[in-house]
């Protein structure tokens, strides 16, 4: 937006440059207000953009007040609008997104308004990265393989979304094969200041992906929210938001030389779950912020969705400007990035005490403590020191069915079963590594830690070692820049030899696009019933992600990734045995060829230079020729094809009316799924594999297609009759009424075990509405709107849970499903619940932020619960029945 006299603040808008006037900025520093001194930095960009966005109308002067009184409001839940500078998405989240809107341009347009109303106005950037799968390893020509096939697999999805980018202003499409969102955002999109319009402000950004946090690691705010809120943002809809509580995170001393940035993260990951972050900022200062690398900090900050903070920020300073240098950015930017943060006082000097800011609670960590580790093996919280790892895992077998625990009979622990593969036996016990991937953003877009690995590998080949032929090992870089500096330093060649090829530049094996395992490994685990082992250098490793025959998953640095694959088993004490036993029959240790910090930096400075970033971004939206040459129609509707299995008109918008009708009370519904603690978005919606015997499979086998041509339910999110059947379809969700492992349910007033779906459809033919109960951290894990879709889909009209992550909260309100919580103290043990009786959720005419409402049984009991909309905003999009319905009335009324 443009200065204009409509705001209130224009009397601080002055030129950066006394030789430009007609370059602006909001000076914040003229505001002559010492609080604005004493805010963290994060909170000065929420300010800035409050500021400048001042029109008394979506962004109040009020609310302006309210974020400079940060330290006093913090804690009263004081509801603020942001405005980000841009959007992000990739395609999982981005096809549906560009679904979305051009069902709401037919919307709109049957409402008597404008279509094309429906249209970005901020910029959105959109990369294509979660649809490649590692089908090829192993082999020089499996980068080109995989390729290949998503491109056969993908085609009509790519041709939509390459007419998405036509039809809408605003929107860049960053074709497939260029990288993952995280790193191409890190190492090209970022702006840091943007300079638009005639004016100066600082690059900020939402994006539907929950890592989206790690380019806080460049100083740039950003967090994951819901597909459906990042296109209101899309819209011009500021979010909004409670003003955070932020946690101060002091770092402090210096790493020990054979600590990787992976073993920080998770380090760290760990604490704040122990400190308790959910639903805030969480900001780094302290002298031991000046010794990580931008590359350091953006791991750290990429996994601030697994310690539940809604951001992990570090300001920019110095050292980010040197990375801006380093990764090709322009001087002249260089130049005004650091002459305006440093005069609206957002530059930050780590060694100067006086710059640190107020916060809501101060805690530390000393780098010195770290020690090398790994997470898992069910979720990236659980860290464990490798020195552990061995003892842990043998806990897990025996330990009671759960996050650390697999409940194997003690006979069964050390069960081997012998298979052929290529002609050679070979033999799968408890805790044998059979996928080793050096994979995702979180890893792959820092250099120390890929160059830390290829040193190994060079070091592991010189010394006689090798990886089992069965294992299957993948190494999918988050852009071609990495590829370039493995190969200039020469490491390339033996990663290569161990197994490791390029496989792909996306997500990959870190979403669960692992691709099929050797048929021979598969019947020796299942044979055994084997809790075999991933290992992977990526920020997720729930139940049922990675892979459907990986039980135990790991997070690891690629060192570590390298290290296990060569062990070939996650039941190894590195420190007292030795890795392998060489070709010449020698004991190789871990010690002996685990490179310093300071052979890694030495290659480094050598290999990673601007020129190579700049030669693979110049050209990152032509290099992908069957993208260049993919026709797409240019239509302003799109014209839906009924036959595809793809894209699809969603049913969301079917019966809109202009007038809205009121809020009705739930009446008697019944409990479609009775579920526990830390029920993930992977549960509820998966992403990976669709299983031969689901709903999904007998959707798309009536529609023509083979189990070689179903894709992965990610890829198929443009198609909500199959995104349905695909709801609560993961393997490894756990129902309380049937007590085990399945995706499916009780029907219960026939008693019958039905498929979830199923059972919805049946209920849904009564027309009975459902609910679902839950207990805490519902779900957790990635940003996924079809978490909250498919429930709508369903006839799920509320959960019911003990908590919510944030981004999944705000997704079931975007939806129009109830967020219900029980009251402190409340449980669904503790009030008796059984998931049997049916339930009537009383909701009153007026309606309030947070409100508490009586819940009554068939049984004659009442309890209250409170409702968690938790604005006013919120209130409204539910009145509307969900964040779309609400823009499609909005863009109808001219």
């Amino acid at each position: 937006m443009s200065a204009t006299v409509t705001n209130p603040f224009q009397h601080i808008v002055e030129p950066l440059d006394p030789k430009d006037p007609k370059q602006q900025f909001f000076n914040l520093s003229k505001l002559g207000d010492p609080r604005y001194e004493r805010l963290p930095f994060s909170i000065r960009v929420l300010l800035e953009s409050a500021v400048r966005n001042c029109d008394e109308f979506l962004v109040k002067r009020s609310d302006v007040e309210s974020i400079l009184n940060w330290k006093q409001t913090q804690s009263q839940t004081v509801e603020v609008p942001f405005r980000p500078a841009r959007v992000i998405l990739q395609d999982f989240t981005g096809v549906p997104a560009v679904v979305d809107f051009a069902a709401m341009r037919d919307a709109v347009m049957k409402l008597g308004g404008d279509p094309e109303k429906i249209n970005p106005v901020c910029p959105a950037d959109l990369v294509i990265d979660h649809s490649i799968q590692v089908d090829f390893n192993r082999k020089s020509d499996s980068l080109q393989k995989n390729q290949d096939l998503e491109f056969d697999r993908n085609r009509e999805r790519f041709q939509f979304l390459k007419w998405g980018s036509k039809a809408f202003r605003n929107m860049r499409i960053i074709p497939p094969g260029s990288g993952i969102i995280h790193q191409v955002n890190l190492e090209y999109l970022a702006r840091v200041v943007f300079k638009h319009d005639g004016l100066f402000y600082p690059d900020s950004l939402v994006g539907t992906d929950s890592h989206t946090t790690m380019i806080n690691g460049l100083g740039v705010l950003g967090w994951g929210v819901g597909g459906i809120e990042a296109e209101a943002v899309m819209l011009g809809q500021p979010i909004s938001m409670v003003l955070p509580e932020v946690v101060g995170y002091k770092l402090h001393g210096t790493p020990d030389k054979l600590i990787t940035s992976t073993d920080i993260v998770l380090t760290v990951t760990k604490h704040l779950r122990q400190v308790g972050v959910v639903g805030k900022f969480v900001e780094f200062f302290g002298p031991g912020v000046a010794q990580l690398s931008i590359a350091d900090r953006a791991t750290i900050a990429n996994m601030c969705p697994e310690y539940g903070a809604t951001a992990a920020f570090f300001p920019v300073d110095d050292v980010s400007l040197q990375y801006l240098e380093q990764t090709g950015r322009e001087p002249e930017k260089l130049a005004y990035i650091a002459k305006y943060l440093k005069a609206v006082a957002i530059f930050r000097d780590y060694n100067n005490v006086s710059q640190d800011p107020d916060f809501t609670q101060v805690v530390e960590l000393d780098l010195s403590s770290v020690v090398p580790c790994c997470s898992g093996p069910k979720r990236p919280q659980d860290r464990v020191p490798v020195s552990d790892m061995k003892k842990d895992f043998d806990t897990c077998l025996e330990a009671k069915q759960g996050f650390k625990g697999f409940q194997v009979a003690p006979q069964h622990q050390n069960t081997t079963v012998p298979f052929q593969f290529n002609g050679k036996e070979y033999m799968l016990s408890q805790g044998s590594v059979v996928i080793a991937a050096i994979t995702s953003c979180t890893n792959t877009s820092n250099p120390s830690v890929m160059l830390g690995a290829g040193l190994l590998a060079k070091k592991a080949i010189e010394s006689g070692l090798s990886v089992k032929p069965y294992i299957k090992t993948s190494l999918s870089p988050g852009s071609g820049v990495v590829t370039y500096y493995l190969k200039a330093s020469g490491v390339m060649e033996y990663l290569s030899q161990l197994g490791f090829e390029v496989v792909g530049y996306g997500c990959m094996t870190c979403i669960g696009n692992s691709g099929p395992l050797p048929e021979p490994v598969v019947e020796a685990i299942t044979q055994g019933d084997l809790i075999a082992a991933g290992i992977l250098s990526g920020n997720r490793n729930f139940e049922g992600r990675v892979h459907p025959n990986t039980r135990a998953n790991y997070l690891a640095s690629p060192p570590l990734v390298i290290a296990y694959a060569i062990a070939g088993t996650v039941r190894i004490d590195f420190e007292k045995e030795p890795i392998a036993i060489n070709s010449e029959g020698k004991e190789v240790f871990l010690r002996d060829i685990w490179p310093t910090r300071e052979e890694i930096q030495a290659v480094e400075r050598m290999f990673v230079i601007p020129s190579m970033f700049k030669e693979v971004y110049e050209k990152i939206e032509r290099v992908n020729e069957r993208w260049n040459s993919l026709v797409a129609p240019s239509d302003k509707l799109y014209t839906w094809d009924p036959k595809s299995t793809y894209i699809k008109s969603p049913p969301f918008f079917d019966g809109l009316t202009k007038e809205l009708q009121p809020p009705a009370s739930i009446k008697d519904a019944y409990v479609l799924l009775n579920l526990g603690d830390s029920v993930t978005t992977d549960h509820i919606s998966p992403a990976g594999n669709i299983a031969r015997n689901s709903p999904a499979a007998r959707y798309l086998t009536t529609r023509g297609l083979t189990p070689r041509d179903f894709n992965s339910y990610g890829s198929r999110r443009g198609n909500d009759a199959v995104m349905a059947r695909g709801t609560f379809a993961n393997i490894r969700l756990l129902n309380k009424f049937l007590n085990k492992q399945a995706p499916q349910t009780i029907h219960l007033p026939t008693g019958e075990t039905l498929d979830v779906f199923d059972a919805a459809e049946r209920y849904q033919q009564s027309s009975v509405p459902l609910i679902v109960l839950a207990g805490k951290e519902y779900g957790s894990g990635s940003s996924r709107d079809w978490a909250a879709k498919g429930p709508f889909l369903l006839g799920i009209k509320a959960i019911l849970a003990e908590s919510y992550e944030r981004i999944h909260r705000s997704n079931l309100v975007g939806m129009g499903v109830i967020p219900l919580e029980y009251l402190p103290g409340d449980t669904a043990h503790s009030l008796g619940l059984t998931g049997q009786e049916r339930y009537t959720v009383v909701i009153p005419e007026q309606v309030t932020p947070r409100m508490i409402v009586d819940i009554k049984l068939d049984t004659g009991k009442t309890f209250q619960v409170r409702m968690r909309f938790d604005t006013d905003v919120e209130l409204a999009y539910f009145r509307h029945g969900g964040i779309l319905n609400y823009m499609i009335r909005k863009m109808s009324e001219s």
